[in-house]
């Protein structure tokens, strides 16, 4: 879960006087005179990168492989956006994302690529649950996003009705997607409402922490969204989906971790970006983009100073990029201005190992539809290995509350939020223990909604900003809100402003090309 696009998060911890984590890395903060980066002699391309999430640091990263001049500027103290290491009980943890698809090539490439390559680490673990009818469930296996290729794949997890129900969907007449349409729509006319409400519903959850019957499936789920269009029977599209894969032959872990936490991503990646010559800037709010069409390029202004560069990447929230293009482009603006977004609480504990005995695997999903609090947990020390290792008397679990449209929830406070999660995980794992350590970490509009029309959204917004020479625009509000589908639409960015270099300058060179490119999800 989570992109890397940099909005707010506040980070609360239980014990008076805890420090605050998810600090730079040493010298993260010292910047230099943000001028050095506006005069001189220096001929090189300039680029001013808005935004200091994974997004905004992979496009400058890929901007100085390319010989550009890069200045980022990020309004937090911070770098790394959702991806933000901390620390509880003395053992190292995510406090954000804690994973990314491993079966694209963009972040563990650009891993890779920033000395992290040992570190990275697939899960101890792969088994799940589903915590529904009061139970919890193994997670069904041989499914696209909670949609099955048959009904006994979901054996166990659904009623006798729901199964029959699956099975009807053979003789069903086709039901046009038409351009788009909400997943939950479409799945629940072939296969049922409760294969929705009980495993689409908590997997989509798990990524846009949004509602199924509102999530787009052409932009959440393409690949099921083309299948279905090919296929009158969605079971079929499904089982023609699993073939596809089979024969590809591909194979290890889907999903990749980082010793140490997935925050350590940003960390390496701006660091590799001050190695280069490049330049980071925090507490820097960009107030104002102009284009300069009589000199060529673009005015930055960031409170007193101002910058001037040949191009910019706005690699941040879809409010703040409306706010900054809405001078030069406000059909993108208003656009993106529309762009809503889902809040959520992350609350991690910390036990006594003699004091857990949880149930194997990695953790549960829960189902809205049960009306528990939390919709998910994840065992944290026995998903990943390294965490148990860092000390093997201390257990960590996480829980996470807030749905898209939930506001009670949020309300409460990081004490009130605590003890919900400890009740729920004493009714779904018996746990009953009290936890060493707890903290609340509330990412405040942290996942931007894909509803049904969002790739035309996107479409026109691209269409729109095509007309502003040397403007890019990348991260989670576009092609995927995925760590990999942020960095593809980081370097996605990169490759229209090389293919439009800016006024008088001819495209930069390649010295160091990597070959993990590509567009988003």
């Amino acid at each position: 879960m989570f992109g890397g696009d940099g909005s707010e998060q506040i980070t609360v911890g239980t014990r008076r006087g805890h420090k605050a984590l998810g600090a730079l890395s040493e010298g993260s903060e010292r910047v230099g005179d943000m001028s050095a980066g506006t005069t001189g002699t220096d001929t090189r391309r300039h680029v001013v990168v808005v935004g200091a999430g994974i997004a905004g640091l992979a496009a400058a990263h890929r901007l100085l492989e390319r010989g550009a001049r890069v200045t980022v500027l990020e309004a937090s103290d911070r770098v790394g956006g959702k991806l933000l290491p901390g620390e509880i009980a003395g053992v190292r943890v995510d406090l954000g994302a804690e994973s990314m698809l491993a079966r694209r090539p963009e972040a563990v490439g650009l891993a890779r690529e920033v000395g992290l390559g040992d570190r990275l680490t697939p899960p101890a673990t792969a088994t799940a649950s589903i915590w529904t009818r009061g139970a919890l469930r193994p997670m069904p296996k041989g499914h696209v996003m909670g949609v099955p290729g048959t009904a006994a794949a979901l054996s166990g997890v659904l009623s006798d009705e729901g199964l029959a129900r699956i099975e009807r969907d053979a003789g069903l007449p086709r039901t046009e997607t038409g351009e788009d349409v909400a997943v939950g729509e479409y799945v629940a006319a072939r296969l049922g409402r409760e294969v929705v409400d009980r495993l689409v519903e908590p997997l989509l959850g798990g990524v846009y922490a949004g509602d199924a019957y509102r999530i787009s499936m052409r932009s959440a789920v393409p690949q099921l969204f083309e299948a279905a269009r090919g296929h009158t029977s969605l079971t079929e599209a499904v089982r023609s989906l699993q073939a596809k894969a089979a024969a590809s032959g591909q194979t290890g872990p889907v999903f990749m971790g980082v010793e140490g936490g997935v925050g350590s991503l940003p960390l390496a990646v701006a660091d590799s970006v001050r190695a280069r010559g490049g330049e980071i800037h925090t507490r820097v709010p960009v107030e104002e983009l102009r284009r300069e069409a009589a000199a060529g390029g673009w005015r930055v202004r960031a409170g007193e100073r101002v910058l001037r560069a040949d191009a910019v990447v706005v690699a941040a929230p879809a409010p703040v990029a409306a706010r900054l293009l809405a001078p030069e482009s406000p059909a993108a603006a208003a656009d993106l201005a529309a762009v809503e977004y889902a809040s959520m609480a992350l609350i991690t504990l910390a036990y006594r190992r003699a004091d857990t005995a949880l149930p194997a695997g990695s953790g549960f999903l829960v189902p809205p539809v049960d009306g528990r609090t939390v919709k998910a947990s994840t065992f944290a020390s026995q998903k990943w290995g390294w965490i148990a290792d860092e000390n093997p008397d201390v257990v960590v679990l996480r829980t996470s509350v807030g749905r898209y449209g939930e506001t009670e929830i949020l309300g409460r406070t990081d004490a009130e939020l605590a003890d919900v999660s400890r009740q729920d995980l004493r009714a779904a794992t018996g746990l009953d223990a009290t936890p060493l350590e707890t903290r609340v970490t509330r990412w405040t509009d942290g996942l931007p909604q894909y509803p049904v029309g969002h790739h035309t959204r996107v479409a026109r917004i691209r269409e729109h900003i095509a007309k502003l020479p040397g403007l890019a625009v990348c991260g989670a509000p576009y092609d995927g809100v995925g760590i990999p589908a942020c960095v593809a639409s980081a370097y996605a960015a990169v490759d229209r402003l090389d293919g439009d270099p800016g006024p008088g300058r001819e495209p930069t060179a390649h010295p160091v090309r990597s070959p993990h490119g590509g567009a988003g999800e």
